[in-house]
């Protein structure tokens, strides 16, 4: 431990409840949203820390997370890697056409962001990040010998693919606006694991890093409890303006990080207003919003209980749900108002032989088969999010152990 290390322990708040949504087709999709699940929150990879621990003043963990919500860095640069590791088969691009379809995006366009940054959810990515105020965003990932950008200026979101040259249009309102806080960078995942921080939550400064040349602070939370997939989270907290720097989350299963998010380049000075500057090119296809056959709800990020952007009306038969458990192995509870996992010949009825051999495939390549007070159903692994889907069409997900799933689904009865 660093000479800067603390043993404090902090209890911070109440964990928010988990919300859940709608999804079309979610017979199908829901076992495949671990890949949008952690998509959705999912970001960043690390910078590596530089060599040598800086020196800086003693802090508390209260103290860094103070410090953390007053930051009011809203102009800045620079370059992250993502590495996530979920440790998913290998999916041969079905996902992105499962995932597209499930949120209207069929007739829609490849530059959607809703289906385009799907890719995050696994192997290394390089993107560009740049911010202006709560008005400009723009987030680009670097692909082999393409570019895509998503682009927020005023009311206007673009998303721009240069492979298919295809462009998505949408505005946005002052409530999409708020939900705009850089989530795919450390400091947006920061923010979602603090809202997990409760009275089952350890949480300590363990000494001090350097990340993309800046002094930083590592504060470092644990589940209390067992049962849950997280293992721990590291944030690598910026000295000088408290922006998190960088994020990685090890499974409590142990080996690589699941998720390690950083910046390897950053800079504090605002951008030139021309980086926000988007015209279709000529002759690219552009879609809008508006056109494209209205989704559902998005089922958005679920990487951590508490927090996550899963949205619904509970109650009702479809999208209806409820809480069980607390803390680090809370499991939402979905009623989907269908049925449970399909057999191969209604996949292959639905989707036609080709599409739906591959999702059987896929499907039984990392589910499990189970039984409980709770009836029979599947349980879709990864290492962090798992979900159990019941015979009945029953949902239960979470970050927590198959074990804890299927006690989850017996006490719920």
């Amino acid at each position: 431990m660093a000479p800067n290390a603390t043993d404090d322990n902090t209890a911070a708040g109440e964990a928010d409840d988990l919300r859940v949504g709608r999804r079309k087709a979610v017979r199908y999709v829901v076992p495949v949203t671990v890949v949008g699940v952690a998509a959705a929150t999912i970001g960043l990879v690390p910078a590596l820390a530089d060599s040598g621990d800086p020196d800086l003043p003693k802090i508390t963990a209260q103290q860094l997370i103070d410090k953390i919500a007053a930051s009011d860095v809203e102009q800045l640069s620079g370059t992250v890697k993502i590495t996530t590791d979920l440790g998913l088969p290998d999916l041969g691009g079905l996902e992105s056409g499962l995932l597209s379809g499930a949120t209207g995006g069929g007739d829609g366009s490849s530059a959607d962001p809703s289906a385009k940054l799907t890719g995050l959810a696994s192997g290394t990515h390089t993107l560009r990040v740049a911010t202006d105020g709560p008005d400009r965003q723009k987030l680009s990932l670097l692909e082999d010998a393409s570019e895509y950008s998503v682009i927020h200026d005023g009311k206007d979101l673009w998303g721009y693919d240069s492979a298919s040259n295809e462009v998505y249009h949408s505005t946005t309102g002052e409530s999409a606006k708020a939900e705009e806080k850089r989530p795919a960078t450390p400091e947006g995942l920061t923010e979602e694991a603090l809202k997990a921080v409760d009275d089952t939550t350890s949480v300590t400064v363990d000494g001090t890093v350097h990340v993309a040349g800046r002094d930083a602070y590592r504060l470092v939370i644990k589940p209390r409890q067992s049962g849950s997939t997280v293992g721990a989270i590291s944030i690598a907290v910026d000295a000088k303006t408290g922006l998190p720097l960088k994020f990685t989350l090890t499974p409590a299963s142990g080996g690589s990080a699941v998720v390690d998010a950083g910046f390897t380049q950053v800079s504090f000075a605002r951008p030139a207003a021309s980086t926000f500057d988007f015209t279709p090119p000529k002759g690219a296809r552009v879609t809008e919003a508006d056109d494209v056959e209205a989704a559902p709800e998005d089922l958005g990020g679920f990487p951590l209980p508490g927090g996550g952007d899963l949205t619904g009306e509970p109650g009702g038969p479809e999208g209806g749900h409820k809480v069980v458990g607390e803390g680090w192995t809370s499991v939402a509870v979905i009623g989907t108002g269908g049925e449970g996992v399909p057999s191969d010949s209604e996949l292959n009825s639905e989707l036609g032989s080709e599409a739906g051999g591959a999702l059987s495939g896929f499907l039984g390549s990392f589910g499990d088969k189970v039984n409980g007070k709770f009836g029979s159903g599947t349980v879709f692994s990864t290492r962090l999010i798992n979900a159990l889907v019941t015979d009945d069409g029953t949902v239960y997900v979470g970050a927590v152990t198959k074990d804890a799933l299927v006690k989850a689904a017996d006490s719920a009865k």
